[in-house]
């Protein structure tokens, strides 16, 4: 049997459309790795994905269908271990003979690249058919998928993430005969439920796609089928354009075989009501695409993707249309509800709502983030009382009506209920910026009450929650631990300059009742910490030696971050780096060695290579000092660098663990000083790696 393309398909029930992409990538992948792993398929062989609501298939190139024949080398024991003085075989000889089913004369010497002899047998495997491969290869691939619940149907045990109902296995042209789910491999597939011409029999497996086009009205390629959208989409908005992201268009595509977009049009007296409501019941409920103009402002257009082709789709239209206004219809009437009770008076609504068992209800949260907050405006000079103001009305939305249908928007109607109940615009602002950032990439708050509201929030979360023993592990992170510490990052490096790290985990500490959190967990907090600063800085493009010099230890100062990595990035280039680094290093070492020898009272100095590096020290720190306070980096790892001299002379000439205490006590003295003077930048000792 020769190379051909190898098509299998699996027809199922309607899979999960948030996870068909996935899926369909996961398992082709998977089913081409297996045959590579098998010597059946090259591996720049081209694969092509197809996924539909009710198939995952894929179909690889140059399969081939036999394994080619193998010459395989087993390796036994040495020469020396498998002969004795007089050249007879050693038992470890003779077994690995028996192993390998020959006598011991049938094997033969090699010699490896360091010139030790060893025993080999070789022998030829025979190629097996694809056939009699893919039952096993097929079942990793599928054990595999990225399922997180499976089904059982029938009376079987077969286990899937929908029932499965269709299996089809062509090799070129041939059938191969298989049996996975309680079925027996065929040549037919199904088409569109409606649009197709019933059971399609398949000739060979390159005409899959055609076959299934032509007669079945399925696209069976995602990504055609999502460009094909796409592009109708673009050409039915105009003037206007498309306000819902990818994640929307992949939904979709998942939902449909056979694409027609057609346009809605809805009352524009809905657009009273906040335009993220709206554009939130379209795509949720609805999968809808809403429209806006040049402002993003929200139009009473709307587009569709129908799973059926119609000469007459007014039907269609309409029916889509009725559906939606009932919708909208519910959202007005929660927003005229929810308006007529203040914020204000929503607040002692929390009192009732429990936020963790071990932390108090969401009142009890509330209060400890107007304490917070008050503290952050008061070290950023703003109002205290605006401050408090907005904390205590920014959890009020979770007892609406419209955020109970839609937990996507709080935050969006706080702030438009505070308008509406005429808080200051800062307050209103506050309220909704203090989620973000809610996800990777997304906005900061614009406005220095919002960024202290979004710190306090996340602050409060991460210090409690983690306060509490409640640590992320692995891929579990159920209160967004990690979410909310990037958020906490980026906030501090970008807007809130004159806050400091170190303060503000023991502000929001002091907010918790005194032996509510857990000390044991605090104090690893800040190498949770560390591990995300990492990761953000890694991902912004800065060499790891850079960033693990700033963030080990972590920095108070985030918002110097940017001006530490660039002033060590020049200074990793001066001629005394390396020198200083390695020399930093070496420093570090002796200061953990030393121990028990630093509680001995140090005696004075008296070479001149141990006075020299003390007088240049103390001249130092003055000017150190001024650069650090004028965030001057640069030039305080230049004026670093004049101590490369006198350090370099201090270990030539001088050993620092020497025999007299005193003298050995004095010279880490020394050394501890300027080890802190050479941190004070960065940890020059990470240069050197």
């Amino acid at each position: 049997m020769t190379s051909a393309p190898l098509l299998i398909e699996l027809r199922t029930e309607e899979l999960p459309p948030k996870s068909l992409l996935k899926l369909s990538t996961s398992f082709a992948q998977s089913v081409h790795q297996g045959l590579v792993a098998q010597h059946l398929a090259p591996a720049q062989a081209a694969v092509q994905i197809f996924a539909t609501p009710r198939r995952l298939a894929m179909l690889i190139e140059d399969v081939a269908g036999v394994q080619p024949e193998r010459l395989v080398e087993r390796k036994g024991p040495s020469r020396k271990a498998g002969q004795t003085a007089d050249g007879t075989a050693t038992p470890a000889l003779q077994g690995f003979a028996r192993s390998c089913g020959v006598t011991v004369d049938a094997l033969e010497l090699r010699r490896d690249d360091k010139g030790l002899e060893y025993y080999v047998h070789h022998s030829l495997h025979r190629g097996i058919p694809l056939g009699e491969v893919l039952p096993a290869l097929l079942d990793q691939a599928l054990r595999q998928l990225p399922v997180a619940k499976v089904m059982r149907w029938g009376s079987g045990d077969s286990e899937f993430v929908r029932p499965v109902h269709g299996l089809m296995v062509l090799h070129g042209d041939q059938l191969i005969s298989l049996n996975l789910f309680g079925l027996s491999s065929t040549r037919q597939t199904l088409g569109h439920r409606f649009l197709g011409a019933g059971l399609l029999t398949l000739d060979h497996a390159a005409s899959y796609a055609t076959l299934l086009e032509r007669e079945g009205k399925v696209i069976a390629s995602f990504a055609e089928r999502r460009q094909r959208i796409q592009q109708a989409l673009n050409a039915l908005a105009l003037p206007h354009h498309v306000l819902a992201g990818p994640e929307l268009l992949d939904e979709v595509t998942a939902l449909v075989e056979w694409p027609t977009v057609l346009e809605g049009r809805f009352d524009p007296a809905f657009l009273e009501i906040p335009q993220e409501c709206l554009i939130l019941s379209m795509q949720q409920h609805q999968k809808y695409f809403p429209l806006g103009n040049t402002r993003n402002q929200l139009q009473p257009r709307f587009l569709l993707v129908s799973n059926l082709e119609t000469a007459t789709p007014e039907a269609i239209i309409q029916g889509n249309e009725r559906v939606l206004r009932a919708r909208l219809a519910d959202a007005r009437f929660f927003y005229q509800q929810d308006r007529k009770t203040p914020l204000s008076e929503r607040r002692a609504h929390l009192d009732q709502v429990v936020y963790h068992q071990r932390l108090g209800s969401l009142g009890a949260r509330v209060e400890r983030l107007s304490q917070l907050a008050e503290r952050m405006a008061s070290a950023l000079h703003l109002s205290g009382t605006q401050a408090r103001r907005a904390a205590q009305l920014l959890k009020a939305d979770l007892s609406t009506d419209m955020v109970g249908e839609f937990p996507e928007l709080q935050g969006f109607m706080g702030r438009d209920y505070a308008r509406h109940d005429q808080e200051t615009e800062e307050v209103a602002l506050a309220i909704e910026a203090h989620y973000r950032p809610r996800f990777a990439g997304d906005d900061l708050p614009t406005t220095p009450l919002g960024t202290v509201m979004a710190l306090a929030d996340k602050l409060e979360t991460l210090v409690g929650i983690y306060g509490i023993g409640q640590i992320p592990t692995g891929d579990r992170d159920p209160y967004g631990l990690r979410r909310a510490t990037l958020g906490i990052l980026r906030l501090l490096m970008d807007k809130a300059p004159a806050l400091e790290l170190p303060a503000l985990l023991a502000w929001t500490e002091a907010t918790f009742p005194q032996g509510v959190l857990d000390s044991t967990a605090l104090n690893s907090l800040p190498t949770f910490i560390q591990d995300r600063l990492r990761g953000l800085l890694r991902d912004q493009g800065f060499d790891q030696a850079l960033v693990e010099a700033v963030v080990s230890p972590l920095p108070a100062r985030l918002d110097r971050l940017p001006a530490h990595l660039q002033a060590l990035a020049s200074f990793r280039t001066c001629p005394e780096a390396i020198g200083l680094s390695a020399a930093h290093k070496r420093i570090r070492n002796l200061l953990k060695k030393s121990g028990s020898t630093q509680s001995v009272p140090p005696a004075p100095l008296r070479e001149p290579a141990e006075l020299d590096l003390q007088e240049k020290l103390q001249a130092l720190q003055p000017r150190m000092d001024t650069f650090l306070r004028q965030a001057d980096f640069s030039s305080a790892l230049s004026a670093l660098a004049e101590l490369h001299a006198p350090v370099d002379r201090f270990f030539t000439d001088l050993m620092v663990m020497c025999e007299d205490p005193g003298l050995r006590a004095a010279r880490l003295a020394l050394l501890q000083d300027l080890e802190s003077l050479m941190n004070q930048v960065g940890d020059l000792s990470c240069l050197s790696s």
